[in-house]
């Protein structure tokens, strides 16, 4: 079990010295105000996020230096002003749900922030490979608009996403340059498969003049879109997507929906007005092979990605 520290020897100990000391301590006791708040700041400096529950006056300053400060409804009042979290029932479940919840909540939020950025960088990085080869426009602004519409909206339900559950075991933290990493590691693989049916519209489908220049914009469009989306399941999770992991039901209804509308589009009443060509039938084999190679290129650098950095998300 450990033994039990009491207070008064803590005051005995520098900075480091206590930091060490609380990383291997399950109990300390008869600790006055002081040496609570030097407690709480001595885990916080080993890395920890630190909750407090109290709800007396000699709390106050252990409850504010607190990553997340906890009293309940009967507490004094100092004791309530300096939490964060005020329980109004007897029942500590509330603050695991609570926990739980939030990060969900982060791993959603970061989730789609590398999804968006990521895509984003790709679609960039795409359009001006296109542009330096191509002799027409790869894709109308009005295709462009649409594609990140019907994108976007599919992505409104990432907030009622499910997150594995290794990643709810602990606490994560904000990482800029884990986003950047992450973008220009995934970002460019899509571009990899956008010109790969760049070049499948060009010499496949002779779509490589002005007059055929629909045709080509049509296939991307469909292509890019329907990689956009189904690409969300491959980073939602770290684990093999639709066998160890699956999306919760609004992800799966959304992302079939995205995809049956890109799928319509350009056979649609509104092709015309959009730009679009109805597509051949030779085109959907080459599509399914170029995402199903996506896929699975996105998943051994996955695997390399975690092995490398020992995190995803």
């Amino acid at each position: 079990m450990g033994t039990v520290v009491l207070g008064p020897e803590t005051d005995a100990l520098d900075d480091a010295e206590l930091r060490a000391l609380a990383a291997r301590t399950t109990v300390f006791a008869k600790v006055n105000p002081v040496q609570k708040a030097r407690i709480v700041r001595a885990l916080q400096a080993g890395g920890h996020t630190v909750g407090f529950l109290g709800d007396g006056i000699n709390d106050a300053a252990a409850l504010r230096d607190a990553d997340v400060g906890i009293s309940v409804d009967t507490a004094v009042d100092i004791a309530k002003e300096s939490a964060d979290i005020i329980l109004l029932e007897k029942d500590l479940t509330v603050l695991e749900q609570g926990v739980l919840q939030g990060r969900t909540t982060f791993g959603n939020t970061i989730k789609y922030i590398k999804m968006t950025a990521s895509s984003n960088f790709g679609n960039v990085f795409s359009v001006l490979v296109a542009s330096a080869f191509i002799p027409f426009q790869p894709m109308l602004a009005i295709m462009l608009l649409v594609q990140n519409l019907v994108y976007d909206i599919a992505q409104l339900a990432t907030p009622w996403d499910r997150m594995d559950e290794e990643y709810l075991r602990r606490p994560r933290n904000w990482d800029a340059k884990g986003i950047g990493r992450f973008m220009v590691t995934i970002g460019p693989i899509s571009s990899i498969f956008d010109i790969a049916m760049f070049l499948i519209m060009w010499h496949v489908f002779a779509a490589n003049s002005e007059a055929s220049q629909s045709l080509f914009q049509s296939g991307w469009f469909v292509e890019g879109l329907l990689s956009q989306t189904l690409i969300v399941h491959m980073i939602r999770t770290r684990k093999i997507p639709f066998v160890q992991s699956r999306a919760s039901w609004p992800v799966m209804v959304m992302t079939v929906l995205a995809v049956l509308t890109g799928l319509w589009l350009p056979f649609s009443p509104l092709a015309s007005s959009l730009g679009f060509t109805a597509l051949p039938a030779g085109y959907f084999p080459w599509l399914i092979g170029v995402l199903l190679a996506y896929c699975t290129l996105t998943q051994f650098v996955k695997t390399w990605y975690v092995r490398r950095f020992g995190t995803w998300l």
